[in-house]
């Protein structure tokens, strides 16, 4: 990971400290270009579609116009409130101008956001846009966590996204205990497998004697509810390579 970033701590209920490299305003901007353009896009898609389908409907009904109008601003107010909110929710915070920028919205506690953080961060984008999103970026270039008022009220920052990257580089390639595991997702939770998952992608950047007593906490735990004795099981990140990569298997996650 980039030293040029700033480094956001997360220490999570487990008593596991985890690091992500808080986003700045220029990946931010990228994305955010990125999102605009394929509102536009999308937007002047349904204006060419209300105009043509309109001026049938003028035709042969004498109040056409007034519901298209109607329509029309249901739509756009969709497509301006909703874009943001419903990609963050479904896209486990990211939008596909996120995605291309390859940052990610997560809440404080460095969890995945909850739908109602997906929706109260955007809430306050009308504050945040005003002046071509001038007002986000000052709030965003005065608070140490890059936060603009919607993720102040939401509990979120925005943070580089390496999982492109890291799904291929922290695995190593043999399976250890895929004999012995059953059915992972039947026992691990979304949360616990995304502790799992910022653990392995972030351990290399780690302290050796942090990362080994990190992964000694979480392969214990992870033991605990799968019912798999230290005894039985190999050493504690191969462990978690193993159960990591069974729930990835069961497509529950993505």
């Amino acid at each position: 990971m980039s030293d040029l970033y700033e480094k956001l701590d997360v220490q999570t209920p487990e008593q596991i400290s985890l690091e992500f490299s808080l986003a700045g305003l220029g990946s931010r901007a990228l994305a955010l270009l990125f999102d605009s353009l394929i509102q536009l896009a999308v937007a002047i898609a349904l204006a060419l579609a209300i105009a043509y389908y309109g001026r049938s409907l003028r035709l042969y009904w004498v109040w056409a116009s007034n519901w298209m109008t109607a329509v029309a601003f249901f739509l756009f107010f969709c497509l301006y409130w909703g874009y943001f909110a419903l990609f963050e929710i479904l896209w486990s915070g990211q939008t596909p101008g996120k995605r291309h920028a390859q940052i990610r919205v997560i809440s404080s506690s460095g969890r995945p956001i909850t739908a109602f953080e997906g929706v109260a961060r955007n809430f306050l984008r009308a504050i945040d846009s005003l002046f071509l999103y001038g007002v986000a970026a000052l709030v965003a270039g005065l608070d140490k966590e890059n936060r603009r008022l919607g993720d102040m009220v939401a509990g979120t920052v925005v943070v580089h996204d390496t999982r492109s990257v890291e799904d291929t580089m922290w695995y190593s390639n043999e399976t250890r205990t895929a004999t012995t595991l059953g059915d992972v997702a039947g026992f691990i939770t979304p949360t616990e497998f995304q502790l799992i998952e910022v653990f392995l992608a972030r351990r290399l950047d780690l302290p050796a004697e942090v990362r080994l007593k990190q992964a000694e906490i979480i392969a214990g735990r992870v033991g605990q509810k799968l019912k798999i004795e230290p005894a039985n099981r190999p050493a504690n990140e191969d462990f978690l390579e193993d159960v990591a990569r069974r729930y990835r298997d069961g497509a529950r996650y993505r």
